[in-house]
């Protein structure tokens, strides 16, 4: 097929080049990306320790820089939503978390709640559906989106979650590649499958070399093995299972999904995530490259 022509803004994972939050804007610029996606959990931006003044401050700095945000990274880790006497915390810090969004103009904010269990009728999948109907609900009297990242389940299943949620509140944050390296399954028709809810989107690339419990990779409660953020990088860089790659070189069929995102009417952003690797800053640049071969010259 002939190769799309895309008109998406191109945004990065400022966390992605592994410096300070400042220091990672101005890479940003630098690399060609017209917005950025920053973590606001701890540190430099987390919520609670932002006064409305640093708030502001922040916004006409990314706005000095000419730079949107595309969304704030909210996953606040530890099984996502599966834990009943952590989630009361985390619902609030969520919520906090929406509210900066706002203030940094934004109305994204993407996480994960956790693998989806395939019993609706089990006690972590109504521990999570609770917590996300409040999540959804709270989005929408703000008009805006806690997007949920592909990857620990199929698209059909995290479809049938999200439908039965009855809003999106709760919506997408749409990752080809983690679809491709855990689950297996095909983010083309992925796109298809969850078109109503994809908000936001990250563009990167990965190998599946084999079977893995997607458990083993996201966690679950009760469960005895999970890894937090920088073991799961670690396996996507030298796992036997699966392996991230530079942006081109890996399984998503590029020209497919990016033609599929296409035929559902998707506009927003493509953020670039760089998980692994010892030269982050070349291996966005070229991502950025590889992306903007798909606009009209």
């Amino acid at each position: 097929m002939t190769a799309p022509i895309i008109t998406n803004k191109i945004g990065v994972i400022v966390d992605s080049f592994q410096l300070g939050v400042k220091e990672g804007l101005l890479k940003a610029k630098l690399v060609g990306a017209d917005g950025v996606q920053m973590y606001a959990v701890s540190g430099e931006l987390d919520p609670a320790n932002l006064s409305p003044a640093a708030r502001r401050e922040w916004r006409a700095y990314i706005d000095s820089l000419g730079l949107d945000v595309s969304a704030l990274v909210g996953d606040l880790g530890g099984h996502g939503f599966q834990d009943p006497e952590a989630n009361p915390a985390k619902i609030e810090k969520s919520k906090r978390i929406m509210e900066l969004a706002l203030e940094l103009g934004t109305n994204i904010v993407t996480t994960h709640i956790g693998i989806v269990p395939s019993d609706p009728n089990s006690r972590i999948y109504e521990t999570m559906h609770k917590a996300c109907l409040e999540l959804s609900e709270y989005a929408n009297s703000m008009k805006s989106h806690f997007a949920i990242e592909t990857g620990p389940e199929t698209a059909a299943h995290l479809k049938s979650f999200l439908d039965s949620l009855g809003s999106k509140g709760v919506a997408v944050n749409f990752d080809p590649a983690n679809m491709v390296m855990v689950t297996g399954d095909d983010p083309v028709q992925g796109v298809y499958t969850l078109g109503d809810y994809i908000v936001h989107t990250h563009a990167k690339d990965g190998v599946k070399l084999g079977d893995i419990d997607p458990r083993d990779v996201y966690g679950q409660f009760g469960y005895e093995k999970e890894l937090n953020h920088e073991e799961i990088a670690i396996m996507a860089e030298s796992g036997a299972s699966f392996r991230e790659v530079p942006l081109g070189e890996g399984d998503v069929n590029w020209d497919d999904y990016l033609s599929a995102l296409q035929d559902i009417g998707y506009g927003g952003y493509l953020t670039i995530e760089r998980e692994v690797g010892t030269n982050p800053e070349a291996d966005i640049t070229k991502a950025v490259q590889f992306l903007k071969r798909y606009r009209a010259n």
